[in-house]
C-alpha cells in the first residue's frame, strides 16, 4: 500500500466512525424518523457529488451504466442506511460501530462466491471462524443479557451484508466508471425512493439543534467526502482489503459513544471486538498464493 492509500484509507476509517454517533443523535425520540435521515443525507451527498462529477466529466459515462448503478443504489444506500438508523434506536452507536466491522468477513465471503479461490487458504478460513465466534459473542451475550435488542443487531448485520456486495459487484462490472459519478447518481436515485417516505414523515415540530447539526455533518462527511476517498482505496486495494476500513471506525466508533454518548464498555463488546477485528484481518489478508 502506497502511503497516499494509507493516509486515505485512515481518513476513510475516522470519516466511518463518526457516523454512529451522529445518526445516535438525529434518530433520538422527538428529532427525525430514520428514513427522514436517510433522505437529508442523500440530499446532502447528491448536491455535493454530482456538481464534482459534472465537474470531472464522468457523470453521463456513470449514467451509461444504470442497470449496475441502481441495483447498487438499492444494496449499499437504501437498505442498510435505513436498517441502520432503525437499528440504532434500540442499541448503541459503539455497537452498531462494532458489528459494521464485519464487512470484511462477508466480503470474502463475496469474493469467494465471485471465484477468488485464495479465500479458501488456511489463514483466511481461520480468520473467517475467528470473526465468526466474534460475532456469536457480541450477539450471543449483548441479546441475553438484555443489554440491547437482538432484532436491531440483525438490522446492523443485514447491512454489513449488503455493503460486502454491492462495491464487490461494481468492481466486476464497472470497475472503469469514476466511484464519485456512481455514488452522485446512486444517492440521486435513493434519495427519489426515499422522497415520499420523507414527505409523509416530515418533522412536525422542530428537531433540536444537536440533531440538525448531525445530519448535515452525515450528509458532508461520511457520505459524501468518505465515498470518494474510498473508491480511489478500493481501487488501489481491492472490495475485500479495502473493506478492511471497518477496523478504524469501529474503533472510532466505540471510543465515540463512550467519550461523548457515555456509553458502557459492556462484556460482548469487550470479548468480541478483538475477535472481530482478528478474524477479519486474516479473513481479508491477500494470499501469497496465486491460482
Amino acid at each position: 500500500m502506497s502511503k497516499a492509500s494509507w493516509f486515505k484509507f485512515l481518513i476513510v476509517g475516522v470519516l466511518w466512525g463518526v457516523p454512529y454517533l451522529f445518526i445516535k443523535v438525529a434518530v433520538a425520540p422527538g428529532e427525525f424518523t430514520p428514513a427522514f435521515l436517510v433522505f437529508g443525507r442523500l440530499v446532502i451527498g447528491s448536491a455535493l457529488l454530482l456538481p464534482l462529477a459534472i465537474h470531472r466529466k464522468t457523470l453521463f459515462p456513470a449514467l451509461k451504466e444504470l442497470k449496475w448503478i441502481a441495483p447498487y443504489a438499492i444494496i449499499e444506500i437504501c437498505l442498510p442506511w435505513y436498517f441502520i438508523s432503525s437499528g440504532e434506536r434500540k442499541i448503541t452507536s459503539g455497537l452498531a460501530g462494532l458489528l459494521v466491522a464485519t464487512v470484511p468477513f462477508w466480503a470474502s465471503l463475496v469474493m469467494a462466491f465471485n471465484g477468488d479461490k485464495t479465500v479458501w487458504q488456511a489463514k483466511r478460513l481461520a480468520g473467517m471462524v475467528i470473526g465468526f465466534i466474534g460475532i456469536i459473542l457480541v450477539v450471543g451475550i449483548e441479546s441475553l443479557s438484555g443489554n440491547q435488542s437482538l432484532s436491531a443487531i440483525i438490522f446492523i448485520l443485514f447491512s454489513c451484508v449488503c455493503y460486502a456486495i454491492a462495491p464487490a459487484t461494481l468492481n466486476v462490472k464497472i470497475p472503469h466508471i469514476d466511484g464519485t459519478a456512481i455514488n452522485a447518481i446512486a444517492m440521486a436515485i435513493s434519495g427519489v425512493i426515499y422522497l415520499p417516505f420523507a414527505i409523509v414523515q416530515f418533522p412536525t415540530s422542530m428537531p433540536s439543534h444537536n440533531a440538525i447539526y448531525s445530519l448535515i455533518a452525515l450528509g458532508i462527511f461520511p457520505t459524501a467526502m468518505a465515498f470518494v476517498l474510498y473508491f480511489q482505496v478500493m481501487k488501489d486495494l481491492g472490495p475485500a482489503r479495502s473493506s478492511m476500513v471497518t477496523y478504524p471506525n469501529t474503533v472510532f466508533a466505540v471510543l465515540l459513544g463512550i467519550f461523548f454518548l457515555h456509553e458502557k464498555f459492556t462484556l460482548g463488546i469487550g470479548l468480541g471486538l478483538p475477535l472481530v477485528l482478528i478474524g477479519s484481518y486474516y479473513a481479508t489478508r491477500k494470499s501469497k498464493i496465486t491460482q
